[in-house]
């Protein structure tokens, strides 16, 4: 019953959600020349550099590595990116939560959206590199679609944790943005996992974002579909924090108005 609930709030603040979405991506793109042209030429220029760098100056020996680095980056981008704007979307919204009753969930809701739809803009950078470099395209990117919820899901849990626990700790916001920079370092995402000692590469297992990375990359630039327990691991990482965030908003969400 509770869920049924749940379901009918949301449709009834769907259009809502759409606002929001809209507005995140308007105040994004505010008087810039190129706006959402960015979302492309971004990563293309990451890219360009990371290959120079460690393709040519470090001989980084890694197949088709333009595509390789690139996938990495869309991947753990709009995870980092997503999460880093939900951190603060409670506290930035106070005023309108203070005035009307709105599901709390909506705000971090929209800035995962609005980053999906980086995403997909990012994904014809890709498109074109992977056209540029000659990549195969195998029939297996019809499948693509799994790993991204389950990617989907993790982000958004880990979205609703950080936002609920900011509320109540600011310091969240400074300690999330030096993790990040350690996270980044612990991803795959411009070199192999291969060169990597037996030790640290334990702790890389650990790592959610080097599964997801993984499996898209498997598909993408390798052509196979991951085994199940690959899809076991990156599911119960989106399903279990997805649960925690959940868990942690709904607890948390009527003490709000007393911290923003």
């Amino acid at each position: 019953m509770n869920l049924k609930i749940q379901i009918i709030t949301f449709i009834k603040y769907s259009n809502l959600l759409k606002k929001l979405v809209a507005r995140d991506i308007k105040v994004r793109y505010r008087k810039s020349f190129l706006g959402l042209l960015w979302t492309v030429l971004n990563p293309l220029l990451s890219m360009i550099i990371l290959t120079i760098v460690f393709s040519n100056l470090f001989k980084m020996s890694i197949a088709n590595f333009p595509v390789y680095v690139l996938i990495g980056n869309i991947v753990f981008n709009f995870n980092s990116e997503a999460t880093t704007q939900s951190l603060t979307s409670i506290i930035d919204n106070s005023s309108l939560i203070k005035k009307i009753y709105i599901p709390k969930y909506l705000f971090p809701i929209s800035k995962v959206a609005s980053s999906l739809v980086n995403f997909g803009f990012s994904c014809i950078a890709l498109l074109i590199v992977m056209i540029f470099t000659r990549a195969d395209f195998y029939i297996l990117l019809i499948t693509l679609w799994i790993p991204f919820i389950y990617l989907i899901m993790f982000t958004l849990g880990l979205s609703l944790i950080l936002c609920s626990v900011n509320v109540f700790f600011r310091d969240i916001g400074h300690l999330y943005s030096v993790f990040l920079t350690a996270w980044t370092y612990l991803t795959p995402l411009f070199y192999s996992i291969e060169i990597v000692p037996n030790n640290i590469k334990k702790l890389i297992y650990l790592n959610p974002m080097f599964h997801y990375v993984t499996f898209f990359r498997a598909i993408i630039l390798d052509g196979y579909y991951p085994d199940l327990k690959e899809n076991i691991i990156c599911f119960l990482f989106g399903l279990v924090t997805l649960i925690i965030g959940i868990i942690i908003l709904k607890r948390t969400q009527d003490k709000f108005i007393l911290h923003i």
